[in-house]
């Protein structure tokens, strides 16, 4: 609960770093900042209510918003017809395309369409200029007015050209920032949506705005239709002029050359034909008879002669087995006989008769050998004619051709825009709008803004957080010292007691220092005897005590008197001597005469024992300051303080010194000095913990012996929220021990 006083190295040097380090390590830990919440958690809980109540507060002053949400998506067409395309592109469907339509709903043209459709030229929401004006633009208003300023006032000068209206602006814009249009991610959907303080308003706006969408893209596909078709038409118009330009010159140049169209076209080469092919077969004609006739002369030997004419091949087939068989009867019978001299006779005849009929084959196939040559040469001439004749023509017919290649070329490109002129009247029939509405929007039941719910969950959370914030930043701001912990981390020396305050309702008609004598079992009382345990328990025998505090307020003439009480109830001589001789409470207090006291002592008019004064209930012996006066620390300094203590240590146990404090006046530091040892009152979450190294910087200076702190004027509850480990003697659970 308390630390015992045990002899703390380092002391005499409380102003080291190596003191303030764990104090500040203690304070930025964890349990540091948890130990700080349950201290400040009023303040903690004060941030949690008043931030969102605040908020809730703000939240119904405010106007609530609702925004109804559509979604279309967009498909664009497929265009077959060049024409199409160079008017209205296809291009792939992607993320930009999808940002370029979301920004075409968004458009001040859509916005200015659903302002129309949907009156909100007539919605003071929208057009500022039919709101009541506040009391800012009042104020200003009235300040033109004093200063001679009409900002109505037409211009002076007429300004030609289209007129402004800038309420009707500020309508359009206004729209135009309640419009919203998104697309959706990895889709052909685009999210609409319109936030007005009127549900169906903000619903109508929404379909309008679709419907408005829907029907320019839909009349952007017929005029690019229409533009299409009469791009078309103009081609057909054109090619058909130049088809006719080119008919008519074909037709005068066919006159000017004598060149025939139709089936009399093209005879120069048939002919030419016909006569190749009679050409070549009278010259084939001609080679058959000058072979025949060859032949039949016999200027081609066996071969030759067995192409001759029958006849004669039958001739001589026949003088052949006639020679065979004269042969052979000249053999069998000799050429004498008679059936030889027969044969030899019809050999002969045959032979004649063979002579004559080659001589008539020969005749025969010379006269058509000399007829085939004859029409060979006359073919020749007449093909000659004809080529010159097909060569005259051909020349003739090269610009004709060419005419005619214009000719062909021109009606096929008329027949192809006929035939695209027709398929856009088709595309025309059938064409819709690239966007089409998947979702109409509906007058939403519940607000979009502000969103309460959602809005106080964040404000609660914000608070909690701001309220730790600040329980943070006033943990860091607050240098005080709050337990026995903290001035124990901070000074090294031990807390001997932590005297708590008594609140008005414990004291009654009591007085706090007489609390402890009538309440002996109350905590107060308890922690006065801890305190007096704490010095006994030193090494050294400690018998004038001087007890001191840091600043005014810190309850050490409280603490000298109701300490002494205590321990003259547990049957110790104890004598308190009024060191704080500029603000003397002893008489006042303890029903004494505040005259004479220690400064008479040390002036020499009077003697200390004739200054000795008895407390009316416990008999403890007690001197109080004595009448002040210009020259004190002198006396202080002077010999007659030590004869002072050195006479009354004979005398009593326990001699208390209650001393001015330490910072400001100068005794203190002197008696301190003449003391045994020195209590520091440190008052709970009040004193600086630099006051504090500043006041046991002085006491080392002025070689005083500190052996422990004093934490008072403590408060209990608060102290035990705290969850400091010194804190634990307030719990309840002591209650039982103590009473009063």
């Amino acid at each position: 609960m308390l630390d015992s006083p045990a002899k703390i190295t380092g002391a005499s040097d409380p102003g080291s770093n190596l003191l303030e380090a764990p104090y500040a390590a203690a304070r930025d830990s964890l349990s540091g900042f948890l130990s700080a919440v349950r201290q400040r958690r009023l303040t903690l809980l004060a941030v949690i209510v008043l931030l969102p109540l605040c908020n809730w507060i703000v939240l119904q002053q405010m106007t609530p918003l609702y925004t109804a949400t559509g979604a279309l998506i967009y498909e664009p067409s497929e265009y077959t017809l060049r024409e199409m395309q160079s008017i209205l592109r296809s291009e792939t469907t992607n993320d930009a395309m999808m940002a370029s339509q979301a920004e075409i709903l968004h458009s001040l043209n859509i916005a200015q369409r659903v302002a129309e459709r949907g009156n909100l030229f007539d919605n003071p929401q929208f057009n500022a200029a039919l709101r009541p004006p506040g009391l800012l633009h009042r104020m200003i208003r009235a300040a033109q007015g004093l200063l001679g300023m009409d900002t109505d006032a037409p211009p002076a000068d007429r300004v030609y050209g289209p007129e402004q209206d800038p309420t009707r602006d500020r309508t359009m814009l206004a729209v135009q920032e309640a419009l919203k249009a998104v697309p959706v991610r990895l889709s052909h959907v685009v999210e609409v949506t319109f936030t007005a303080a009127d549900p169906y308003v903000a619903a109508a706006a929404v379909n309008n705005a679709m419907d408005a969408y829907i029907k320019e893209q839909y009349a952007a596909k017929h005029r690019a239709v229409d533009s299409a078709n009469a791009l078309l038409e103009k081609q057909a118009i054109e090619l058909r002029r130049q088809v006719r330009q080119i008919e008519e010159r074909m037709s005068a140049y066919r006159s000017e050359h004598g060149l025939s169209q139709g089936m009399h076209a093209g005879t120069d080469t048939e002919e030419i034909t016909n006569l190749t092919e009679d050409l070549a077969k009278a010259q084939s004609d001609r080679a058959e008879a000058s072979a025949r006739l060859d032949a039949a002369r016999g200027r081609k030997g066996a071969e030759a002669q067995a192409e001759v004419a029958p006849s004669v091949a039958s001739l001589r087939a026949q003088q052949e087995q006639l020679a065979g068989q004269i042969k052979a009867q000249q053999g069998r019978l000799g050429s004498a006989h008679p059936e030889a001299q027969s044969l030899m006779r019809q050999y002969a005849d045959g032979q004649r008769a063979l002579g004559a009929e080659v001589a008539r084959v020969v005749a025969a196939t010379d006269a058509e050998q000399h007829a085939a040559a004859e029409r060979v040469t006359s073919l020749e001439a007449v093909l000659a004619k004809a080529k010159i004749a097909a060569e005259s023509a051909a020349k003739a017919e090269i610009p004709l051709n060419g005419m005619n290649r214009d000719l062909e070329a021109a009606r096929g490109q008329l027949q192809a825009v006929l035939d695209r002129i027709q398929q856009t009247a088709q595309q025309a029939n059938v064409e819709s709008s690239e966007a089409h509405e998947i979702s109409q929007a509906i007058p939403p039941e519940r607000p979009s803004f502000p969103r309460t719910l959602q809005t106080m969950a964040a404000s609660v959370a914000a608070a909690v957080f701001l309220g730790l914030l600040l329980v943070y930043v006033l943990q860091l701001a607050d240098d005080t010292l709050h337990s026995g912990q903290d001035i124990r981390a901070l000074t090294g020396l031990p807390c001997l007691a932590l005297i708590p305050m008594v609140n008005k309702r414990a004291l009654r008609h009591l007085s706090i220092h007489d609390y402890a004598v009538h309440r002996p079992l109350a905590a107060f009382a308890e922690q006065l005897r801890s305190l007096r345990v704490g010095i006994l328990h030193n090494t050294d025998q400690h018998q004038v005590i001087a007890i001191s505090g840091t600043s005014q307020g810190d309850g050490k003439s409280l603490l000298t008197l109701t300490l002494g009480r205590s321990a003259s109830l547990n049957g110790e001589r104890v004598l308190a001597i009024e060191c704080d001789v500029r603000q003397s409470t002893f008489a006042h207090r303890l029903g004494g005469e505040p005259f004479p006291g220690l400064v008479d002592v040390l002036r020499g008019e009077a003697q200390w024992q004739d200054t000795v004064q008895l407390d009316s209930i416990t008999k403890m012996a007690f001197i109080s300051a004595g009448k002040p006066g210009p020259n004190i620390l002198s006396l202080f300094l002077s010999d007659k303080m030590g004869q002072l203590l050195r006479a009354v240590r004979e005398h009593y146990d326990l001699i208390l010194l209650d001393t001015p404090p330490i910072d400001a006046i100068t005794e203190a530091r002197v008696a301190a000095s003449l003391s045994d040892a020195t209590l520091l009152c440190v008052r709970w979450r009040s004193t600086r913990s630099k006051t504090v190294l500043h006041a046991l910087e002085v006491l080392r200076d002025a070689h005083a012996r500190v052996i422990g702190t004093v934490l008072t004027r403590v408060d209990p509850r608060a102290h035990l929220r705290s969850g400091n480990a010194d804190g634990a003697v307030y719990h309840r659970r002591y209650k039982a021990y103590f009473r009063g």
